[in-house]
């Protein structure tokens, strides 16, 4: 029976630490991999029709959330991937609890992906919408290390939240070098104006399709 709990269970006992905890580094690695291969996935829908990919991925996805929610993280193929990825790396150690929540809320999301997609064998706005909210959530997770389903479980367990990354649970000031001056924010402001002067003004060039290098030399050659 003792086997068993250990086999069964979510997250890891680390010293130190009054709950069990996850690596947020090979999360973030794995949550990028899965991210890759459903952009992937999605990609190919949009450009050749084809759904094939897609399914697989949805399958793949489905069975990996799964394992983490249904039988413990350390046994995630994509876990396992991430660990590999980031052994060399000092652990970041988040609170299992609302990473459960988080992907408790991926397991919904995909799970009924994969039936419209799969068993159903459809497609439509409802598809196309969770795919999209799915994308977001590993962009954030990986990009910025944000466990955007994490956000939902503050608002209901606000007083349970431990090890948070980047100890963004701990109510304190930020330093200095996290501050963003007016001036920051402004040139971020003209950056944004500056890329839609661009599009703007080089439309018709950026459109232009591509030519061969080797026929472009060989005209300049002639000339």
């Amino acid at each position: 029976m003792q086997t068993i709990n250990k086999t069964i269970q979510f997250g890891e006992f680390v010293e130190g630490y009054t709950i069990p905890v996850l690596n947020e580094r090979e999360i973030r690695a794995a949550a990028g991999v899965l991210f890759l291969l459903m952009l992937i996935s999605i990609l190919i829908v949009v450009f050749t029709g084809d759904f094939t990919m897609l399914k697989y991925a949805v399958t793949i996805f489905l069975t990996d959330i799964m394992i983490r929610v249904l039988i413990n993280p350390k046994f995630s193929p994509f876990l396992i991937l991430g660990r590999l990825m980031v052994r060399n790396q000092v652990p970041e150690y988040v609170g299992a609890p609302q990473k459960k929540f988080a992907w408790k809320i991926g397991l919904i999301l995909s799970a009924t992906i994969f039936i419209l997609s799969n068993v159903i064998n459809s497609y439509g706005p409802v598809t196309a919408l969770i795919c999209l909210i799915c994308l977001v959530f590993l962009f954030w997770e990986t990009a910025f290390g944000i466990c955007l389903g994490c956000k939902f479980y503050s608002i209901f367990y606000k007083d349970k939240v431990q090890y948070c990354p980047g100890e963004v649970c701990e109510r304190k000031d930020r330093q200095n070098i996290q501050k963003t001056s007016r001036i920051q924010l402004m040139i971020v402001l003209g950056f944004i104006f500056y890329i839609v002067i661009m599009v703007m003004l080089l439309q018709d060039v950026y459109t232009e399709d591509p030519r061969d290098l080797w026929d472009i030399i060989q005209g300049t050659a002639e000339k």
